[in-house]
Order: structure tokens, then sequence, then C-alpha cells
């Protein structure tokens, strides 16, 4: 098509925006793509296409007789079967389209915006985003997960010399290492993989850790200071919560360290530095292969913190050598599908489920609780198992649904004696325990046995059986687990 002549649009139709007049207007903590299709040479390396004009906010395609196909679109996986070339909007821009030229217009004026908007060249293959031999997108995601631990930590872990080293950190750790305090401000799924390795940074870094829902940190205006390192944790990096939270601590002088799995997003972009957690695309609304991989990032950083510790030198070599052979433990827990799905038949038409779990697992009874109420419209709830007494063990009896994480850790002894208060309750939990625990294999209860692991790294094999589970619910019910009801990918709104 000649775009240069005929001036046509192409509107992606994973996002219903409005085209009355052409003019596309991007709204704060939203993103817009603009990818580009040209059938006329590039330009010399170096140089943005789209020059800005001196005396005005517009932006003007490089060359009177340039022909280019534009596409719109809110994320790169609806064009990437076209081009792999994209223009990102910022907020307030105006985008218009008019006899086959793109004009960008600033609404309001800012000094601070660059001169030139850079063309980005998406690393993203459209098989990636195709579903392949499986179902569902989810499915294929959750199977994904042997190698998308791998691509986080490719580069970036020697396992030999046991070091690891984050690029986009490197030049901040000295400042890193002086902070008074982290902060690590989240949503959803993202805020579970902070909870999940608070313990482990705590214990790294010797330094207080503050984990936060970032609606209620905005809602609490939390005072941040100067000398805060403040991790924004965001898979689509364009969450409109975290994005808010990041410019109030930005404004206040901290650190912004931006945890995404979207290279060019808001959060990547107003970050100071940042790591990318390279799971690849994920296209499941429920969150899955993303959670692993943010928690291995949060886990490579707290190895990076304690390089030069010699108390915690045993630790590290133990958290490293852990990491090599996640991915095939990993593929060990993926056999059991069909153990789990069968344990889906008998909850399936049940109306809610209980997670228990302490220590290291609560995050996963957190995590899998969500997985439940996203996929199932189930009611679940993640429960701390040290709070039983505390109001939750009232809700046991022997109809109830349980899942408890019972692992060979520090806290073993008690979570078995929060085992106990729920089977002398009448209840019948479902136990997911490392494999050989003779006491709990003897216990008369349904177990589904999981590889040992260090126990910092015991919850990403916990997880793994609540998302094999939420699906196999959701399936039989007959739900779309790929997108459930009244949920989006993003969450560009507050």
């Amino acid at each position: 098509m000649d775009a240069g002549r005929e001036g046509r649009i192409h509107l992606s139709t994973s996002v219903p925006l409005s085209h009355h007049g052409r003019h596309y207007r991007t709204r704060p903590a939203s993103a817009l793509l603009i990818p580009l299709l040209p059938d006329h040479r590039t330009p010399p390396a170096g140089k943005p296409l789209i020059p800005r004009a001196e005396s005005t906010t517009e932006f003007h395609p490089m060359g009177t007789d340039k022909k280019v196909e534009y596409f719109f679109a809110s994320d790169a996986s609806a064009i990437i079967e076209y081009t792999n070339k994209v223009i990102f909007l910022e907020d307030d821009d105006v985008a218009s389209v008019k006899d086959g030229g793109l004009c960008i217009h600033r609404s309001t004026r800012n000094s601070s915006l660059p001169n030139s908007r850079e063309i980005h060249q998406l690393q993203l293959e459209l098989q990636q985003i195709m579903k392949g031999n499986f179902n569902t997108f989810m499915q294929k995601e959750i199977y994904e997960q042997p190698e998308s631990v791998v691509n986080t930590m490719r580069g970036r872990v020697n396992f030999d010399a046991q070091t690891v080293v984050l690029g986009g950190l490197k030049e901040y750790m000295p400042e890193i290492r002086r902070c008074r305090r982290l902060i690590f401000i989240a949503c959803g799924t993202s805020y579970h993989s902070t909870v999940a390795t608070r313990q482990l940074m705590e214990e790294l870094t010797e330094l207080p850790v503050m984990v936060e829902l970032a609606s209620d940190f905005l809602d609490r205006q939390t005072p941040v200071f100067r000398d805060d390192v403040c991790f924004f944790v965001s898979q689509s990096g364009e969450t409109a919560d975290t994005l808010l939270a990041l410019r109030f601590c930005k404004r206040r002088g901290a650190l912004i360290v931006g945890v995404t799995n979207t290279v060019g997003s808001s959060i990547s972009r107003e970050s100071h530095c940042g790591v990318h957690i390279n799971a690849g695309p994920e296209i499941g609304v429920a969150s899955t292969k993303a959670y692993t991989s943010q928690f291995i990032a949060l886990v490579m950083f707290g190895l990076m913190m304690c390089e030069d510790s010699i108390s915690k030198i045993q630790r590290r070599t133990e958290i490293i050598m852990g990491l090599k052979k996640l991915p095939s433990h990993i593929r060990e827990v993926l056999k059991l599908d069909d153990k789990i799905r069968s344990l889906a038949q008998e909850l399936y038409q049940q109306k809610s489920l209980l997670v228990m779990g302490r220590g290291y697992n609560y995050a996963t009874c957190l995590e899998g609780a969500l997985k439940v109420k996203e996929l199932t419209y189930m009611h679940s709830e993640g429960i701390l198992a040290g709070e039983l007494k505390h109001g939750p063990l009232a809700m046991v009896d022997k109809s109830m649904p349980i899942v408890m994480f019972v692992m060979n850790d520090e806290l073993k002894q008690k979570t078995m004696n929060a085992l106990s208060q729920v089977t002398t309750r009448g209840g019948r939990p479902i136990i997911i325990c490392n494999e050989g625990d003779e006491e709990l294999l003897n216990s008369g209860l349904r177990v589904i046995e999981i590889p040992q692991a260090v126990d910092a790294l015991q919850g990403i094999l916990t997880v793994i059986p609540m998302q094999l589970l939420s699906f196999h619910i959701a399936v039989l019910k007959g739900f779309d687990v790929d997108c459930p009801r009244n949920l989006a990918k993003s969450v560009t709104v507050e």
C-alpha cells in the first residue's frame, strides 16, 4: 500500500481507539505505539526518522516522498506480524495522520522532553506470541517457565565463577549500597514477587526492606527520602498505580529502579536504572512466567548486594547453585500435571479454597489464591499459617477445601503444628511437600511431592502446582483462561 498517496490508517483490533478525525491522544499512565512499516530506504544511522521542528511542538516524517504505513496499537504483540519498528507516544501527545503523513503534537509544552523521537526496533518474533501446540496462551506460558527462567539468568549468572552481574544496575551499585532502606512497590502478582523475596533481601542486604502495594502507598503519601532506593516492579511497565508511585518517589529525590518485562515501557523509560526480566511475551491476563522471572531477578539483585560480604559466601554459593538446578526442577514439577488435573476434578464445583503456608511460602499462598480468583471466579484466600488461631481457623471444617504448603525448612515444625490444628477441626487439606517426606506421605492426606530446593527458591517450585490447579479448574468450568472476565493484562487506570 502507498500510504503517502492514499493516507490510510490501520487500527489494531486489540485496542478500541476512537478514530474520528484521525487524532489519537494519550492520557497519563497510558501507552500508545505507532508502529511503522516503511517501503522506502531507512535514514542514516544515528538520525531519528521523526525530528522535531524547532519552532513548533509538531513532528513530521523525514522526506517529502516518504511512504510509510501506520498502525495504532497499545501493545507490540498486536502488530509484530506487520512490523518491528515503533514510536512510543508520551503523555499528552496527540498523533494525527493526514494525507499519509504523521504529525505528533504536544498538547502542553515541556522542555524536558527530547527534541526527537527514537524509533525502537522490537526484539520480538511472531512465533513467540502464537499458541503453538497448546490450546491456550496461559498453558503455553506455564510450560515455558523452564526456558524463561534460563533467559532471565542468561548472561547475568556465571555459575563457574559464582558471580552475578545485572548490567542495568552495575553503575549504580555503590549508590544503592549506601542507601538507608529499600522500598519495593508493585501491584497484584508483581507485588507477590516482592513479598516472596523480601526475607532473602533482608538477609543478604542487612537493610530495612519495605514492600508496598502501589495504590496504598499513594493513598498514605508515604514519606520517601533522597537516600531511599525504590524498586518498581511491573510486567507491562505501564501499571498506572505503580507509575504514579514512581513519579511520586522521583519528585522526592529517591533513586528509581524499574523491573519490567517490556523494553521501552513507561516505567523503564522513567527509571534511573533497571532490570529487564527477559521472560518473553506474556499474552494470558493471569501472569505466570513473569512472576517466576521477577522472583529470580530480585534474587539476583540480592546476590549482587552481598558479593563483597565474606560472611555470606556460603549462602551466596548455595543460592547460585540452586539457581542452576531450577530449570530441571521446574520440568519435574510440570510432570505432575495429570495428578493436579485429577485434583481439579474434585475441586471445581467447590465455592471456596483456602491456601495456607508460612515463611518463604506465604507469598505462594497469596499468589496461588490470586490465580484461583482470577481464573476460576471462586473465593480463595491466602492465609499465613501463623495467623490461623487469630480468626481463619473458624472457617475450617470437613467440607472446606484447603491447600497447605509444608516444606523441609526451618519452619516445618511450626507449619506441622498448623496442619495439626486443621486436621483436628476435621479439615482434610491437600499437602504440597518435598519429595520423600515420609511423615506426610504416611499421614493419609492427599500429597503432591515437589523437588527439594534452596529454601529461598522453593517458592518458584511451589507456585507452579497452583498455576496448574487454577488452570484446570477454569477449563473444567468452561471459562476463558486467557481473558478472565472484568480483567485486563495492563492496568492503565487507577
